[in-house]
């Protein structure tokens, strides 16, 4: 997962243009929301099989007809011209009329291209494409993943939804449990989190799972199952991922909570320790809680 598109590093679900969704006062680390990377700069879904059939959506809740008018999105720079994309996931557009495929390559990669900086403006990209081949999955997951990063959260859930049914990839649950956290629903994030598809995941994405996991326990009010839920998971490991400096810091975040104020500033320091990619604030937090305790 690209490292804005991830669970936030507390298990918080993270709005890009304006922090945790409301009512929700954890700390936040500066990891974003995840899933396993909406249009990525030269890629879309890192990791994920190209040669997987896919299967017409015929839920036409989010279904579109071709013939529907379609939605040109915002302009397209000149220099884009597509094949910035992972040739696989190129390959995935194959199935299109050569210059409908190449307009939606443009706009996917045009995604790819502003998700960081500008995700409303990504995500204006994927429904453009979206609008002209909404039967592909690889569009629905682009879509999915650039509404997630945008803060959109039931257009997200609704677009991963699709792209699941239609390529039965089970890497958007930590996401999509992710989205339900931020939609107020931390039951359903906890029955997403209890899939029997999850331990089957790449240990990355197993790792989000658990900090979207102990999130909605902490939601319901349950710390100390939130405790327990991130000490089942690898917090020592020695991967070299930012994964691991994300789930150390949700780990310090509800010791914290837990009033655990000496173990909390351990593991605030261990986050710092692992966090090559500055993914989270775990410096800052440990600095301001040895402040706080004089």
């Amino acid at each position: 997962m690209p490292a804005d598109r991830r669970p936030s590093a507390n298990g918080n679900p993270r709005k890009r243009g304006g922090g945790a969704p409301q009512g929700r006062d954890e700390g936040r680390g500066r990891g974003g929301p995840g899933g396993r990377g909406g249009p990525q700069r030269g890629s879309s879904s890192a990791g994920r099989p190209s040669d997987r059939r896919e299967r017409p959506d015929r839920r036409d809740a989010e279904s579109r007809s071709d013939s529907q008018a379609k939605y040109d999105g915002p302009p397209i720079p000149e220099a884009i011209t597509g094949k910035e994309l992972d040739r696989n996931v190129y390959a995935q557009l194959k199935g299109l009329p050569e210059k409908l495929a190449a307009r939606v390559a443009r706009h996917l990669a045009a995604a790819g291209m502003l998700i960081d900086e500008d995700p409303r403006t990504a995500y204006e990209h994927t429904l453009a494409a979206r609008a002209r081949a909404a039967r592909v999955a690889i569009v629905r997951e682009a879509c999915g993943e650039a509404a997630y990063a945008a803060g959109e959260y039931a257009e997200a859930l609704s677009e991963l939804r699709a792209a699941r049914r239609m390529n039965g990839v089970n890497d958007y649950l930590p996401i999509m449990a992710d989205c339900e956290r931020a939609l107020g629903r931390p039951d359903r994030a906890l029955k997403l989190a209890q899939s029997p598809s999850v331990p089957n995941l790449p240990v990355g994405l197993k790792a989000e799972m658990t900090i979207v996991e102990a999130g909605a326990r902490r939601d319901r009010g349950e710390v100390d199952a939130a405790l327990r839920t991130l000490e089942q998971a690898p917090l020592s490991s020695t991967h070299r991922e930012s994964w691991v400096a994300r789930l150390r810091y949700a780990y310090a975040d509800a010791l914290l909570a837990a009033g655990r104020e000496e173990e909390a500033l351990e593991w605030f320091h261990r986050a710092d320790a692992a966090d090559r990619e500055q993914a989270t604030d775990a410096a800052a937090r440990a600095e301001q809680l040895e402040r706080d305790r004089g």
